[in-house]
């Protein structure tokens, strides 16, 4: 079943009527039907391309939260073989806000490490909206430090609002697990990708993300805290979220001109959801040419790459 966002309403009207046409054209076996169908279609087609062309910083937000957009646990069940979840800080509980494990990717044992947001109402609260708990940053540490130690490669991938805000979280130690969290990520002596498949919110993220690469979907952003929040705090007016949005640079193709990404992944066009196993393949493509070409560097030229990486943000304007 299609999902369409406010913007693609035209594109909405063109599609049900190419469909509601062909359905009279099968009930009647009319070939004028058909064509005049397939015209149709062609034309939605050719809208979709053009409103995707020029998509607004909001407008690929509302992408990049789209509910049938594929998550975690969609990449993991195309892309990786074999793949064994961890659960547990071995501190305080399990947080099923970031999920990790071990697998393989195109034949390499890999540490895998996600958040996932969940695909309906169950599974978005049992993963909590994919907005982890202090003990969700201290699992993905336990899973880094032990691929680091058998030496194998770390791959992130981002799709959060944020880390949890609630009072709980605080308590927790959530600030200092964020910290600790990012550190191992750019202490590790392996190479570590990153791939923001949708939201990539603030600390949350950037706790998985502070990678030798970082790639990015062409729809997703990418950002210091949401439009809404941003909105609250410059303007004391979350209605402004739009505003924001276009301030801020969250998009992709912002972020890799101030050098705060390395690869933009293309998305088919009408966005990931619309034809997730592209997505996801090229998405898949991305990864292995990002980590084929950390092979055979030793653990400090990993680490001096990575440094250097994040001194240099902002220096490619």
């Amino acid at each position: 079943m299609r999902s369409y966002l406010d913007f693609e309403k035209p594109v909405a009207e063109l599609e049900a009527k190419a469909d509601e046409l062909l359905a009279s054209a099968e009930k009647n076996d009319s070939a004028a039907m058909r064509e005049e169908a397939r015209k149709l279609g062609q034309r939605a087609s050719n809208s979709l391309k053009d409103i995707y062309s020029q998509l607004t910083p909001w407008q690929k937000t509302l992408v990049a939260r789209h509910p049938l957009r594929p998550h975690f646990k969609d990449y993991i069940g195309a892309l990786i073989e074999d793949f064994t979840p961890l659960a547990g800080d071995r501190a305080f509980a399990e947080d099923l806000a970031i999920v990790g494990g071990f697998g393989r990717f195109r034949g390499r044992a890999v540490c895998i490490i996600g958040q996932e947001k969940g695909h309906d109402t169950e599974s978005r609260l049992r993963h909590n909206f994919g907005m982890a708990m202090p003990e969700g940053y201290r699992k993905a540490i336990r899973l880094m430090e032990m691929a680091d130690r058998f030496g194998l490669p770390v791959i992130s991938f981002v799709d959060t609002a944020g880390a949890f805000p609630g009072i709980d979280a605080e308590e927790r130690g959530q600030a200092e697990a964020i910290a600790r969290s990012t550190e191992a990520c750019l202490g590790l002596g392996v190479p570590n990708i990153a791939l923001v498949i949708g939201e990539g919110g603030s600390g949350g993220a950037v706790a998985i993300a502070s990678c030798n690469s970082v790639l990015m979907l062409e729809h997703s952003i990418y950002t210091v805290a949401s439009p809404e929040a941003s909105a609250s705090i410059l303007w004391r007016d979350s209605g402004r979220a739009q505003d924001a949005a276009t301030n801020m640079k969250i998009t992709a193709q912002d972020l890799l001109r101030f050098g705060i990404i390395d690869t933009i992944v293309p998305e088919p066009v009408g966005g990931a959801h619309r034809d997730a196993e592209a997505a996801i393949h090229a998405a898949g493509k991305a990864m292995e040419q990002a980590l084929a070409a950390l092979r055979g560097l030793s653990g400090d030229e990993i680490r001096r790459k990575r440094a250097e990486k994040f001194l240099n943000i902002g220096r490619k304007i």
